[in-house]
């Protein structure tokens, strides 16, 4: 056995300034007190189911193979809904069945069970809060080895959500803001690939009344408070604001249209 501390990665909507946080650790920490966390984020936008699967899909794949990563966006507790205990790509993750895993995975295979085994739960167990009562207990026994099959029977029907695939021709790329970071960073979802493709064209980038006419390396290449086109750390085009916030400058949000238009 690895004498590595197992790691158990946090993501949820839940802040800072209640108990929740606090209540999920204090849950592992009974069952498993040489525990590694790492908070991804409590500051997941309330409900917002995808963007927290963005905020996962681009920092799980980056921890060592076998990490666990609680994830609780749960919009549905307390409904139907399936709790779930998945791997994809040799990453294990907990959390509601509500279409989360399904964007996390974008694509790669998720292998998956139904969480029904009570004695991995809480006795008692709160019909508002599974992220303490479920969550929590079945991430934890998950460090201390407890195997999947262990909590439930396997599932193949994981709800599935899909991101928005960009619409492309030999004249453009029509895309759409897909998140927005803390910085106000308009994250689209064309890849850089789909630009690289027409290397040596001119192009003229659309986002709300703002018009741009390059893709720049860094923030730093336009004035402080210029609009600014860049591809970010995760492949995608992104609009900006040097040292500000395209969303509150540019008045432009998530779900936006961002249109490439390539001029010979």
């Amino acid at each position: 056995m690895s004498s590595e501390p197992p790691i158990i990665t946090l993501t949820t909507d839940f802040g800072y300034q209640d108990y929740y946080v606090s209540a999920l650790k204090a849950n592992i920490l009974k069952i498993n007190r040489g525990v590694l966390m790492v908070d991804v984020s409590h500051n997941i936008p309330a409900q917002d189911i995808m963007a927290g699967a963005w905020v996962v899909k681009n920092s799980a794949f980056l921890y060592p193979e076998g990490t666990i990563h609680l994830c609780v966006i749960d919009p549905g507790v307390g409904t139907d809904r399936k709790p779930l205990v998945a791997k994809i790509s040799g990453q294990l993750f907990v959390g509601p069945d509500n279409g989360f895993f399904s964007l996390v995975a974008d694509g790669q295979k998720i292998c998956a069970r139904e969480i029904t085994n009570s004695a991995y739960m809480e006795h008692s167990i709160s019909d508002t809060f599974h992220g303490r009562d479920i969550f929590a207990p079945v991430a934890a026994h998950l460090s201390r080895g407890v195997e999947m099959e262990e909590f439930g029977p396997e599932i193949e029907d994981v709800k599935t959500y899909r991101w928005a695939t960009p619409i492309h021709d030999k004249e453009g790329v029509q895309g759409w803001v897909v998140h927005i970071d803390t910085y106000g960073n308009l994250i689209t979802n064309i890849p850089a690939s789909l630009l690289s493709k027409n290397t040596g064209k001119s192009l003229k980038i659309y986002a709300g009344t703002t018009k741009l006419d390059r893709v720049h390396a860094t923030y730093g290449q336009v004035q402080s408070g210029e609009a600014v086109a860049i591809i970010g750390s995760t492949g995608m085009l992104e609009i900006s604001v040097n040292q500000g916030s395209a969303e509150q400058l540019l008045n432009v949000h998530k779900g936006a249209p961002v249109s490439v238009v390539f001029q010979k």
